[in-house]
């Protein structure tokens, strides 16, 4: 009876267990769908004055019509609220140097560096500025954010797992997120000026204009074949610290894990070059690409000023003030890409001990202003440090220096809302004009309209030089402060360009221009030229009649035009005196020759080989500068100061001089050998052989929820396929493991449903909608799919 009894007890234990099992995933599942949106039936919310529809296709891209533009913005707010808000909370945090509230105590030095920047402060202030129908415009998306959020059954799954609760979201908040745009696309102008301080101070003026050029052969300019700069002359000897090696580091280093993370291209065809006769526009931005996806896509119909309704359709940012940031409005078309230029300076400050408390500036003697902020740390004290602030900008130390920033994303025409003035322009003209007013981190604007005509302006905050040139993109000292910008630029003086002679227009973040207007952005990072240059000759081998597959399709070239001479370098030095004895050299030349396609193909091992020994030969010949400017910034760098220093270095190779000859080799061709055997050593390492190098092996998406990395054993319900993918940088198909093309569109203003578009992840960020990674696999893929949203599936009526 005992042995019987402890069989029914165990039993009944393994039952209860099993039973607390299957509540506690039950409820932990009913709790998930819990935090989905609502896409079908009927909900009344205060404020609107009349009804708003969200029709949602198979997708879940959604068609938002009302009767207001107010009244559409609340709606809009409604479903990033419900589809997206953690991604908002966190953009909003970044803005605002908040992350350690959600993170704990390693988010601490990022909320340090963008806390001095009190953009919080300056999003007030911004707000209280506007006139009371914009204010009222972004309140009316603040209550529908916060609806969105209510109306979830339990909150978003995010804050079970991080133990926080979501906080409101307010006016103030979307302005932080543009702010945090700020931080993504010219938050490396900082690290750049100081990697290119350092190596002024650690060269001579000769060696100087040689190590940062102002341009190469490979830049493609839009007013012209190229940018006329004489190359300058070779000085006989090479900086002292040329061809070291980072201290405590082997001589040779194969870059394992470098990142070419500047993005973004844009095209236009004219009408005279159409099948259609109207404009044909296109547009790839690059961005870190994370799930949920930066971007969020839908259409918008709303009334306009004729009383027509009309209909824009693209993306928007979720969190931002809720407009289409690139689209067509059924008039107008136009695309964004980052213009690097220069809008930022480190101004150095100085101390005297006679006048205490004081700093000097080019303004003269002054007391910054001292603000103690305070960070909210998870589990953890508040930690609180003081801010320093001047005329010219926050204070902060680099190498034992004093540097006033001063950023055009401090002035106060940094954000506005005129983006809006795109959704209803008629004319390129008005959308050229309308591009000079807006308020966001200034981008190349490309449009055309459904008359055939294209054009290009810069489009955002740009900043007005007194003395443009390059001094200003060095640290300014005081004596050459005047080189630094003045104020905001006038609208009237921003460069444009209409309707070229050869009927197209490019940009992808290299020298925009030759002429005057290229003093007026100036260069704050442009990117080499060459995957604008493969644009621009692939626009132009279209020819007439192209139509919008044919103009999509170049955002599908991984053509390996850059990296096919450093093959070439390779192969060339790989001869029987390098070979003998050195049976992986011979196996490193074969591939070269045999695995070669062409293009940064995934089962390419040639590719993934010379793009390695082209970067080698950098940590070969810069390894001590990158170790000396990393102690400044993490992120300074030779490839920060210049992105032409591959140009360099070809220019090196190819005419060999003695005087830049690294001291530990003795020939150029035993500096390159010592570049591929580094190369060789990185991708052989635990017993890997070398023919299993493809570049897809490296290439390989790793695009996850940022709560996948946080919490790991959730990631593989969290991430995106490890998709092995073609493409990479400085060519149009820019593919990383986590950066790359985070949509694409190409679409002719009047024409939309002919339309394309992509893009890496769906509408919700939650991992049980059926919309998380909608759309995932034609990116992959490159699949052409529909512009505009599809038939309806889903309907919900927001009534007041």
């Amino acid at each position: 009876m005992r042995k019987h009894g402890v069989k029914i007890w165990t039993v009944r234990a393994v039952l209860t267990l099993l039973a607390l099992l299957v509540s506690g995933l039950l409820g932990a599942w009913l709790f998930l769908r819990g935090s989905l949106a609502q896409l079908d039936g009927r909900r009344t919310s205060t404020g609107l004055s009349a009804e708003v529809t969200v029709v949602r296709d198979a997708q879940g891209i959604p068609t938002i019509s009302g009767s207001t533009r107010d009244d559409v913005a609340y709606a809009t707010g409604f479903v990033h609220g419900q589809d997206r808000f953690f991604q908002m909370d966190l953009l909003r945090r970044v803005g605002a140097g908040e992350l350690a509230e959600l993170f704990g105590a390693r988010a601490v030095p990022l909320d340090k560096s963008h806390r001095l920047h009190r953009f919080r402060a300056r999003a007030d202030a911004t707000l209280a500025a506007m006139t009371p129908a914009e204010r009222r415009f972004l309140e009316r998306y603040a209550a529908g954010v916060n609806d969105g959020l209510a109306a979830l059954a339990s909150k978003p799954f995010e804050y079970a797992l991080v133990s926080a609760a979501p906080r409101p979201w307010t006016p103030a908040d979307s302005l932080l997120v543009v702010w945090a745009m700020y931080f993504d696309l010219q938050g490396m102008l900082e690290p750049r000026e100081l990697a290119r301080g350092w190596i002024r101070d650690n060269t001579s003026a000769a060696q100087l204009a040689f190590l940062l050029p102002e341009a190469t052969a490979w830049d493609a300019p839009i007013d012209g074949d190229s940018v006329p700069v004489a190359a300058s002359p070779l000085p006989e000897s090479a900086p002292a610290w040329w061809g070291k090696p980072r201290k405590g580091e082997p001589t040779r280093i194969a870059s394992a894990d470098f990142v070419d993370s500047v993005g973004s291209n844009n095209w236009a065809l004219a009408g005279s070059r159409s099948k259609d006769g109207a404009a044909i526009v296109s547009d790839d931005m690059h961005l870190g690409i994370q799930l949920p996806n930066t971007w969020y896509r839908l259409a918008l119909r709303f009334p306009a000023s004729d009383g027509t309704m009309r209909r824009v359709a693209g993306v928007s940012l979720p969190g931002a003030p809720p407009l289409i940031v690139v689209g067509s409005n059924g008039k107008v078309a136009w695309g964004f890409t980052n213009s690097y230029g220069d809008y930022l300076d480190l101004v150095e400050i100085t101390t005297d001990p006679s006048r205490p408390g004081q700093v000097q500036t080019p303004a003269g003697w002054e007391t910054p202003v001292r603000h103690e902020e305070s960070i909210l740390v998870k589990g953890e004290a508040a930690e609180k440090f003081e801010v320093r602030t001047t005329s010219f900008g926050p204070v902060r130390e680099a190498g034992g220096r004093s540097y006033a920033i001063h950023w055009i994303a401090h002035s106060a025409q940094a954000i506005n809302l005129n983006p809006m003035k795109f959704e209803t322009v008629d004319t390129l003209d008005a959308a050229l004009s309308a591009a000079a007013t807006v308020g966001i981190p200034a981008q190349n604007f490309v449009a055309g309209d459904d008359q055939g005509n294209i054009g290009w302006t810069i489009v955002g905050t740009m900043a007005r030089r007194a003395q443009p040139g390059i001094a200003s993109t060095f640290p300014l000292t005081l004596e050459n402060a005047g080189a630094g910008w003045q104020t905001a630029l006038a609208p009237d003086a921003y460069p444009v360009l209409r309707n070229p002679p050869g009927g197209q227009l490019s940009t992808a973040n290299s020298r925009q221009l030759q002429g005057a207007g290229a003093q007026v952005i100036g260069d704050g990072g442009f990117d080499i030229g060459a995957r604008n240059r493969q644009v621009r000759d692939q626009l132009a081998a279209l020819g007439a009649g192209a139509d919008v597959a044919g103009v999509y399709g170049i955002a599908m070239d991984d053509r390996a035009v850059f990296i096919a001479p450093w093959r070439e370098r390779a192969l060339n030095v790989l001869d029987a005196a390098a070979l003998d004895g050195k049976p992986q050299r011979a196996e490193f030349q074969r591939l070269l020759k045999d695995s070669w396609s062409g293009r940064a193909s995934i089962d390419s091992v040639g590719y993934r080989l010379a793009r390695h020994f082209m970067w080698s030969m950098h940590d070969v010949l810069y390894g001590a500068a990158n170790g000396e400017m990393a102690s400044l910034d993490e992120k300074a760098a030779a490839a920060a100061a210049s992105s032409r220093w591959p140009a360099v270095v070809a220019r090196l190779l190819d005419e060999q001089p003695a005087g830049w000859l690294p001291s530990s080799y003795r020939s150029w061709r035993e500096v390159q050998l010592a570049a591929i055997d580094g190369v060789i050593e990185e991708l052989t390492r635990d017993g890997k052989q070398l023919s299993a190098a493809t570049w897809g092996e490296r290439n390989t998406a790793t695009i996850v929820h940022p709560i996948g990395n946080a919490v790991p054993f959730l990631k593989p319900w969290l991430s995106a396929p490890p998709d092995m993918l073609p493409g990479d940088a400085n060519m149009p198909r820019v593919a990383g493991a986590k950066f790359g093309q985070s949509q694409r569109m190409t679409v002719s203003p009047g024409r939309e449903e002919e339309g394309v578009f992509n893009m890496p992840g769906g509408q919700s960020g939650h991992p049980l909608s059926p919309f998380f990674l909608s759309g995932h696999r034609d990116w992959v893929e490159g699949k052409a799919t529909p512009f505009l949203p599809g038939a309806a599936k889903h309907t919900l009526v927001l009534a007041p």
